[in-house]
């Protein structure tokens, strides 16, 4: 990445100046996500995993998966 993106778009379910919350800019090469509390660390992906991403997230593809973990977790 060469340019740095100007203008990051805060997430509509932010909960204020102090909370964290996720931002979204555009890219030359695609879309940068980051969280407001820890703003070095990007990640970079495209406008269709995004879509993706959310479309699982929406849908309940994702629901039970720390559960999940934390199970596997108290079983070692």
């Amino acid at each position: 990445m060469t340019s740095v993106p100007t203008r990051w778009q805060r997430s509509s379910f932010s909960s204020g100046a102090e909370g964290t919350c996720v931002e979204l800019a555009q890219h030359d090469a695609g879309l940068l996500l980051r969280e407001s509390d820890a703003p070095r660390s990007v990640v970079m992906t495209s406008a269709a995993r995004l879509a993706a991403l959310l479309g699982g997230v929406k849908g309940g593809r994702f629901d039970g998966l720390s559960a999940r973990q934390e199970a596997s977790a108290g079983g070692r």
